[in-house]
């Protein structure tokens, strides 16, 4: 890669996308584009700049870049996601095999979504971040599949297109926002205690229909009952009891709005062997009985 040269303050330009000073009357709101369609162009350099008004999201999915990021100087190999707040001075110097996607997002979509929810993408933004996602293959999967959608929606406009822009772009930063959330209790809680916690939500996952006991789950992962629910408590605030009777509910909640079967079958299909008892527990965990909640 070539050597890197810091410009002075001054010299320091302003784009709405890199090489372009000005942004179209009728420019998107959301714009995505493959790393290479730029980068190449300009030889994979992009120079040190800011975009005033907008957010950036850099998905590298493979190769490498080194990015200068305000001050500081990243050297960051595939697959990891920078994200760039409007007033952070960024630059990349790409490898020639470098691929992925460039997310540019106008600060009125982002803002816009967190009317009520004002630091629903803070934590992105705050400041410059590199997050790792090679630990991650399922959601590096669903967010790269949201930035081709983005692609394809962009390049051939029907009903809603504006809407259905804003819509996957935010998708895709919440999903990366899930992402983060989750490295930053795993860094606070050590990874070894998240690993733990991950893989007994997936065995919930698995297994909640069998309506398995603490014990059995603590057995599978060869831990006592009483540091799986220490853990669960830690991480979660919910006793490792209640996550799996939340996990149940959920999935109760969802075949009483979704199932057009009785309250019985209902019960009897989530493991249940006698419909009343079920019907007794969703009003003390839900507040409601099941036909009631149906209603509603």
């Amino acid at each position: 890669m070539p050597a890197y040269t810091k410009p002075s303050t001054k010299d320091i330009p302003q784009f709405a996308l890199y090489g372009e000073q000005t942004r179209a009357e009728n420019a998107e709101s959301v714009h995505t584009e493959l790393i290479e369609t730029r980068s190449r162009v300009y030889d994979w350099h992009i120079d040190r700049h800011t975009h005033a008004g907008s957010f950036q999201v850099l998905f590298l999915f493979g190769g490498e870049v080194r990015a200068t990021v305000n001050d500081a100087l990243w050297e960051c190999s595939g697959p990891v996601v920078i994200t760039i707040h409007p007033t952070v001075v960024h630059g990349f110097d790409f490898s020639p095999e470098a691929h992925g996607y460039v997310l540019t997002v106008d600060q009125n979509v982002v803002f816009s979504a967190t009317e009520n929810r004002a630091d629903l993408f803070s934590s992105l933004f705050v400041e410059p971040l590199a997050i790792d996602l090679s630990a991650q293959p399922e959601m590096r999967a669903r967010i790269e599949t949201l930035l081709q959608q983005l692609v394809t929606e962009a390049s051939w406009p029907e009903y809603g297109h504006t809407m259905m822009l804003e819509w996957l772009a935010r998708a895709a930063l919440l999903l990366l926002v899930r992402v983060h959330a989750e490295r930053r209790i795993a860094d606070q809680s050590g990874s070894a205690d998240f690993q733990l916690f991950s893989r007994f939500r997936n065995e919930v996952e698995q297994h909640f229909k069998e309506q398995w006991q603490v014990g059995q789950y603590a057995e599978l992962l060869r831990v006592t009952p009483t540091r799986l629910n220490r853990l669960c408590l830690k991480l979660s605030g919910k006793s490792a009891f209640d996550i799996t009777q939340d996990r149940l509910m959920l999935e109760a909640c969802r075949k009483l709005t979704y199932v057009p079967a009785s309250v019985a079958s209902i019960a009897y299909e989530l493991g249940f062997q006698d419909p009343a008892y079920f019907s007794r527990l969703f009003k003390k965990r839900m507040g409601v009985t099941p036909k009631e909640f149906r209603r509603t």
